[in-house]
């Protein structure tokens, strides 16, 4: 089968917010190619090149490329609406953030060969307790691992952003909590919330995609007996408060979603809060601090903070 693939020009800064624009309307992946992990990469082995022309990387270090994957027959008609958002993400950004020229180009591509490339080069993640490890590669780790079979679309713990509120939860996880995981994707906070011995966890998404690659991963991990995942928007129609509550989003959508939050943390409990761009980080925070929210702790990595905060 044949599919559409679109690619946007755009920033590492403004990665995600493309992403979440192609997730809008695509069922079938989306993927990041950040010419920053290239340059990140040969640096990490200039000892094994002869030489290496540093003109190449002139005035390509924040450029990001980012892809997605459409049914072919509809593509046109979602092609007029992802410009249609990323112009309207531009007007957005403009004196905020760079998003650069936001350029789409498109292409035929053969089945899942963009899977296939993506999984010859996608290995273990290890953090302080947790490792992330794609199922079909043998992971010798003395920490937790959590498996990954799902395609590059939800998620794979490489992003600052996840990376963020797993060192969060590694800090504060203890075994009698319940821990709600909103916008889970796929589903990597709240397997490692289990795996870092929460005694229940809920994770919801609004994308039933998403909701089945996380369901999919809840049970390779088998963890099917204390992770629960709903399609549904936060916690509509599930009575439940947690200890912990993470959400791994947008500056502008945790600020939309601060009330409902709100109302499903115990008192003392604790907020993790990422998907963060630095320069809004101040008024995430202050409309958590309204609702009586402290500020605990915070981590910046690049151009992203992920904060944690205690009610």
């Amino acid at each position: 089968m044949k599919y559409k693939e679109f690619t946007v020009h755009t920033t590492d800064e403004a990665e995600e917010l493309v992403s979440d624009i192609f997730w809008n309307y695509s069922d079938y992946g989306v993927a990041v190619s950040s010419l920053k992990d290239v340059i990140e990469l040969t640096e990490q082995r200039r000892q094994t090149y002869d030489y290496i022309d540093e003109k190449l990387f002139e005035g390509i270090k924040g450029v990001s490329l980012v892809k997605g994957y459409f049914d072919i027959e509809n593509s046109q008609d979602k092609k007029s609406q992802i410009i249609k958002d990323l112009e309207t993400l531009k007007f957005n950004a403009e004196g905020n953030i760079q998003v650069g020229s936001l350029e789409l180009i498109e292409r035929e591509v053969d089945g899942d060969d963009w899977i296939e490339i993506w999984r010859k080069h996608y290995r273990p993640i290890n953090f302080g307790k947790i490792t992330v490890c794609p199922k079909w590669v043998d992971c010798a780790t003395d920490n937790e691992i959590v498996y990954i079979e799902s395609n590059a679309a939800f998620g794979t713990g490489e992003h600052e952003t996840t990376s963020m509120c797993i060192k969060f939860l590694e800090k504060y996880i203890g075994s009698d909590m319940t821990v709600v995981d909103v916008g889970t994707g796929s589903g990597i906070l709240g397997i490692a919330a289990a795996k870092l011995g929460a005694k229940k966890v809920i994770l919801t998404d609004i994308d039933p995609v998403a909701v089945n690659a996380a369901k999919h991963n809840v049970e390779i991990n088998k963890e099917s007996n204390r992770c629960f995942v709903y399609n549904t928007n936060l916690l509509d129609g599930i009575e439940i408060k947690g200890d912990i509550v993470v959400a791994n989003i947008t500056a502008d959508v945790l600020k939309i979603l601060s009330n409902d939050i709100n109302n499903y943390i115990l008192d003392g409990g604790i907020i993790i809060l990422s998907g963060i761009l630095n320069d809004l980080k101040y008024g995430v925070i202050k409309v958590y601090a309204n609702l009586g929210f402290s500020l605990i702790g915070e981590i910046t990595v690049g151009e992203w903070t992920a904060v944690s905060m205690k009610r």
